[in-house]
């Protein structure tokens, strides 16, 4: 399906920290998501965008599949947590500048107690990369954060 809300609407992040440009479509265990490296992306130098930035973009597009989920429930996006990426491969150093990246996340499992994994790929032109990616969303972040904090 072709998605109804913006990033802003579905990722917890803000100002340059929100690293997705557009959200391409979504079905029950996937998303699809584009970013432009362009001179004002984050991360970005006169070579393009290193390539380890790729696990970020993955992981944010993670979190537009939660924030999709919680919209089509009629609730909000939460906070979630990278907890680790096995076997991050990459085609390339960077990501070259005027590229166009689609990335997708299909979630392999989900648990009840906010774990789950997803397969991430990324893609461009003469680019490949994927990884799989652990995952944690709290039902209450600020909780866990101070929990996490004591």
């Amino acid at each position: 399906m072709k998605s109804e809300y913006s990033v802003a609407e579905l990722v917890p992040h803000s100002g340059k920290m929100s690293l997705l440009d557009n959200i391409v479509e979504y079905a029950d265990d996937w998303l699809r998501a584009e970013v432009y490296i362009t001179e004002a992306s984050m991360f970005a130098d006169e070579k393009g965008v290193p390539a380890w930035t790729g696990m970020e973009y993955m992981a944010q597009t993670i979190g537009a599949f939660a924030g999709m989920q919680e919209r089509r429930e009629g609730g909000e996006p939460k906070l979630g947590f990278l907890l680790g990426t096995r076997k991050y491969t990459c085609s390339v150093d960077y990501f070259p500048l005027g590229q166009t990246l689609i990335l997708t996340a299909k979630r392999e499992m989900q648990a009840e107690n906010g774990l789950s994994v997803f397969q991430c790929s990324l893609h461009g032109e003469g680019i490949e990369a994927s990884a799989s990616l652990n995952v944690y969303q709290p039902e209450d972040a600020d909780s866990f954060l101070k929990d996490a904090i004591s």
